[in-house]
């Protein structure tokens, strides 16, 4: 697709690469067919195609307009569209430089968008607030009162500096599902792995890069190399898909830091660690729904290797319909859009319910959280699903 840059956005490195990006598209419309958005309204501007065709706009004018506002708020960068694409176009790159080229213009942030960046990357903050309203949640707007749905556990301090692989607990998923990186650490104790984990520890960045925030993701980022410092030959590992793909991310956006780029090389989503060891199964459920998130499948490019892991633990996988389609959670996404999300989420309920499996199981702290509330099925992290025999080592 031939873009012609503005004479004013002509020095701007990241205008320079959107149009790079753009001049792969063909036009084929593949993308549109898996574009959960798309499907749901049937209007070519809630595609990518269409959206692309807005942000070639963005840059041959160097205006934006109402509909390009639109049709970005609405997309849930799930990347299905790069997954499907043949020509190998980086949708989500190009819509991060058309967010942050918005933020930067309009400087237009809603109050609940405001509060969501304040309060998510601190962990501390973020749990107290959950316990003070959630005696009240009857009382909240149905809007937000799915929000207030889960029970806090006890805290438990994991803090630890004993290994050379760090597990990241990240922001939401230390506060609400904690007993997702207490149970690897359990796992890995019995193999004889050690590991790190850091009270130091900063938001990955992931919902402000999202929302269009780029230059504070950027901030949120280098503090976390900084507060993580990596040692040679370490490994990082995530249990949040959401935050793995943003860590992973790193040395793209902050671009010719070295740090970045050892950091990102250093990431692993916790798949891909644990592929080289065995597993049995842990509970009585035998028929599991494996619900791969957006960003494991799409923004990672990693398939099949979790549902390699619970096959040889000795679970049966059900078959899910249109298992590339997201359940519409997408980090702030539920919050921001909720119509769209909870009409994503009842068709993503469907198909993980095809076959009646005892339970679904995920791999992002986001998609656990918005599916559990509206089924009736038990809903977990995949990881907390296995066990190994105490005394085994593989490391």
């Amino acid at each position: 697709m031939h873009t012609r840059i503005a004479a004013t956005l002509e020095q701007d490195d990241t205008a320079i690469r959107s149009a790079e990006i753009i001049r792969k598209c063909v036009h084929c419309g593949f993308c549109n067919e898996t574009c959960p958005t798309y499907r749901n309204s049937g209007d070519e501007l809630q595609g990518p195609r269409g959206r692309i065709y807005l942000v070639k706009g963005l840059l041959e004018s160097n205006e934006i307009n109402h509909t390009l506002e639109d049709s970005l708020a609405k997309c849930l960068t799930c990347r299905a569209c790069e997954s499907t694409c043949p020509s190998g176009v980086e949708y989500g790159e190009l819509a991060e430089f058309a967010r942050n080229t918005m933020k930067r213009r309009l400087r237009k942030t809603s109050l609940l968008e405001r509060m969501l960046l304040y309060v998510i990357p601190k962990p501390s903050l973020f749990r107290s607030l959950y316990r003070l309203g959630r005696p009240f949640r009857i009382f909240i707007p149905t809007r937000f009162r799915e929000m207030l749905y889960r029970r806090l556990r006890r805290k438990e301090d994991l803090f630890t500096q004993q290994g050379r692989v760090v597990i990241l607990q990240g922001c939401v998923q230390r506060s609400l599902t904690p007993e997702v990186v207490k149970h690897l650490t359990v796992l890995l104790s019995r193999m004889g792995i050690k590991y790190r984990i850091l009270e130091a520890e900063k938001c990955c960045g992931a919902l402000h890069l999202h929302l269009g925030h780029h230059e504070q993701a950027q901030t949120f980022m280098r503090a976390n190399i900084e507060a993580i410092a990596l040692r040679d030959g370490e490994s990082i590992i995530s249990t949040a898909s959401g935050c793995g793909a943003t860590l992973k991310d790193y040395g793209r956006v902050l671009y010719g830091d070295d740090a970045a780029r050892k950091f990102s090389a250093a990431v692993r989503d916790v798949s891909e660690f644990l592929q080289g060891f065995d597993f049995t199964k842990r509970l009585d459920q035998q028929r599991v729904a494996f619900q791969s998130p957006c960003t494991l499948q799409h923004g990672q490019k990693i398939s099949g290797l979790v549902e390699n892991l619970l096959l040889r633990a000795g679970y049966e996988l059900c078959l899910i319909p249109d298992a590339h389609q997201c359940c519409g959670s997408a980090g702030s996404y539920s919050i921001l859009q909720p119509e769209i999300s909870k009409s994503l989420r009842e068709r993503k309920i469907e198909d993980l319910l095809h076959e009646d499996p005892d339970l679904i199981a995920t791999a992002n702290v986001g998609c656990q959280l918005h599916l559990e509330v509206a089924v009736k099925k038990p809903v977990r992290h995949w990881i907390e699903l296995l066990d190994v025999v105490a005394g085994d080592s593989a490391a």
